[in-house]
């Protein structure tokens, strides 16, 4: 008699919940290892003997290699059972610290990171799709929530996390941190995930297919405008409060916590209105933002206004990936793996470009110009978000 499957039977939503927890551990990790070198670079260059640029290098490379993973995914796993697949990037990650932590050479070094790269493409592109096979339709905004909730955490704490422990343990101790983490990660995927076999779909192409519906396109632009805008303005934040709010270090620290904390409260809250008001949410987000992004333009040389305005980006930002991510498994219902490989593509897109154009803005006519550019993009992902919505509603 052949074993039921966890598609064919639902006797365990405890088991599911267990493995969504184990699942929201690995993204914290895989998130805390992408940008712990930001805090590390100094010491890192010091140890391999290399210039900090080149230690710089390690985000953009991980960065690279999550968006060529998130691109083909898809097609490479088609008829593997999708628990082992999820194991196999949590497995990647381990062997991705230990490399790093032990790197004698700049080339074993982005060996590594290159590893954490397609563990975090892959793992992230078939998130979504996952969590809809273990919850019930009702319960997959929350299950993403608490996905975003460990990416947010970790955003959070990840670079003071590392110059704290490089500071009493050296850079490859703060990197082999991780490592006991992620283990913990794939010893719970094993245990409480069920197998997830490959659902039965004819190969349709690459993930770039799925532009051609409408509905797909005014969201993937309004996921592009959105990521773009946020990291236009949120990579130049430190600059800004110590040269223009006159933020210390440590009010600066205390400001970014808030928001990191305050952008779980909001995944928390935004998630629970998903189910009725998805659009209404995704339209209205980078409205606010892009409001925040004005306002601090206005009021960027007074402390309290500053800080209150931060925390409440950090609410509605933070959240805002959970809505796109309700978004998705709603509108590719039928192919979310793709759909997710596709969207993983164009956030990682978005933040690299956001980040380089605002870098220019900043350095060319001041800190202003990239806060409106911020503002201009967030507009953007609002109207498009609109018509987003227009489209679904005549669709139907």
């Amino acid at each position: 008699m052949a074993q039921a499957t966890f598609d064919e039977t639902l006797i365990k939503p405890a088991a599911a919940w267990g493995a969504v927890a184990s699942m929201a551990l690995c993204v914290a990790v895989l998130i805390a290892s992408e940008f712990m070198p930001v805090s590390l670079l100094t010491p890192i260059a010091s140890d391999l003997g290399m210039s900090e640029g080149q230690a710089g290098q390690t985000i953009s490379i991980s960065g690279l290699f999550a968006v060529m993973t998130s691109l083909s995914i898809a097609g490479f796993t088609r008829n593997i059972d999708r628990k082992i697949v999820l194991s196999f990037f949590s497995l990647l990650l381990i062997v991705s610290g230990l490399i790093v932590t032990f790197a004698p050479n700049y080339a074993a070094l982005m060996v590594g990171r290159a590893l954490l790269g397609i563990a975090i493409g892959g793992f992230w592109s078939m998130s979504t799709a996952i969590v809809m096979r273990l919850l019930p339709e009702s319960s997959v905004p929350k299950g993403l929530a608490m996905l975003n909730a460990g990416n947010a955490i970790a955003a959070t704490i990840s670079a003071p996390l590392g110059s704290f422990l490089g500071d009493y343990i050296g850079w490859r101790g703060a990197f082999f941190f991780v490592v006991p983490l992620a283990l913990i990660a794939l010893i719970g995927q094993w245990t409480s995930m069920p197998s997830l076999p490959p659902r039965r779909r004819r190969a349709t192409g690459n993930v770039f297919r799925l532009l051609g519906r409408r509905q797909v396109a005014l969201g993937m632009t309004a996921i592009l405008l959105l990521f773009m805008g946020q990291f236009a303005l949120f990579t130049y934040l430190r600059p800004f409060l110590e040269s223009v709010s006159g933020y210390s270090v440590s009010a600066l620290s205390l400001v970014l916590l808030l928001m990191g904390l305050a952008g779980v409260a909001g995944t928390w809250c935004i998630s629970r209105l998903l189910s009725k008001r998805l659009y209404s949410i995704v339209i209205s987000i980078p409205l606010i933002m892009a409001m925040i992004a004005l306002l601090l333009i206005a009021l960027g040389s007074t402390k309290l206004p500053v800080a209150a305005l931060l925390i409440a980006w950090g609410f509605f930002g933070t959240a805002a990936p959970v809505g796109w991510g309700t978004w998705l498994s709603r509108v590719l219902h039928d192919d979310a793996e793709a759909g997710g490989g596709l969207q993983v593509a164009v956030i990682q897109f978005a933040i690299t470009i956001g980040a380089a154009a605002g870098g220019l803005l900043f350095d060319w006519a001041g800190w202003w110009s990239s806060f409106a550019f911020a503002a201009a993009l967030l507009l953007g992902s609002s109207l498009t978000a609109w018509a987003a919505w227009f489209d679904w509603e005549h669709s139907k």
